[in-house]
């Protein structure tokens, strides 16, 4: 169904049993999958695809040109995934020229009210961003990453797989896979170790995460030793192994670990 108020301009694609509210807009150049709904008052611009069955919510705008003084203009693109559910005022803007030309957004995403996405970032699968939580350029998140509301992330940073951002942090350096990071200048403050249960890991291993964690953050030498030896000690475990892949595949600095009650008196 397509309320007569809505506006689609010629060249869009809309695939089978879309619903399009009243006064939705849609550009040129947007593809919408099937059985897409866009409840009302949805903007959809640029060179914007999405996905299957993913429901937008009213005054969301996707596809805007990036937030960005590198922008030329060129027909840079923005991926949304199937099954996500984007909620009101969320905003997702397409890429740059010089960041590879796309932003991409993976399937069964649910972005809550007032999230935005910027320009040359790519979201894995099942991540949530809670109310107001803003990811800048160029940013890299995993599969089953949860931010809690209001959290600001650095334009590059990456967060690794099944990470947890608590809510009001800002994150401004790699996060590791199954980290959990909290505080306006944000640390580790453990593992986010329900995400992991609920992701079907047995305490097993669990436990042999958390090991690896310790040694790597809390054990003597220096980080670049310790993270050598837990490879050797650790490394067998297929999580742990995650974790330490990521770590040696940052270009940047790594959020680093404090005790809960470093962190409570941090911020």
């Amino acid at each position: 169904m397509i309320d007569a108020s809505a506006r689609i301009e010629a060249g869009a694609a809309l695939g089978r049993n879309v619903s399009i509210g009243p006064y939705c807009t849609i550009g040129p150049h947007v593809t919408v999958g099937d059985d897409c709904r866009l409840l009302a008052h949805v903007n959809l611009t640029g060179h914007t695809s999405i996905g299957a069955r993913t429901v937008i919510h009213p005054f969301a705008s996707l596809g805007s040109p990036p937030q960005s003084f590198s922008y030329r203009g060129g027909p840079t693109r923005l991926v949304v995934g199937a099954d996500c559910d984007i909620r009101e005022n969320v905003t997702m803007n397409t890429g740059t020229e010089d960041g590879g030309g796309l932003t991409e957004v993976g399937d069964h995403g649910f972005f809550m009210v007032g999230s935005h996405v910027g320009h040359d970032s790519h979201i894995g699968n099942h991540v949530v961003l809670a109310n107001n939580t803003i990811l800048g350029g160029h940013v890299s998140i995993g599969d089953n990453v949860v931010f809690g509301g209001g959290v600001a992330v650095r334009q590059f940073v990456r967060i690794g797989e099944g990470a947890m951002i608590v809510g009001l942090s800002g994150i401004r350096a790699d996060v590791i896979p199954f980290g959990m990071a909290q505080g306006p200048l944000a640390h580790l403050v453990g593992l986010n170790v329900i995400g992991m249960r609920r992701r079907g890991l047995a305490k097993a291993d669990v436990h042999r995460v958390r090991a690896a964690y310790q040694a790597l953050f809390f054990g003597d030498g220096e980080f670049r030793a310790r993270l050598d030896r837990v490879a050797v000690e650790h490394g067998a475990d297929a999580q742990v192994a995650k974790m330490i892949a990521f770590i040696r595949a940052g270009k940047r600095p790594l959020t680093m670990a404090i005790k809960r009650g470093e962190a409570d008196e941090d911020t």
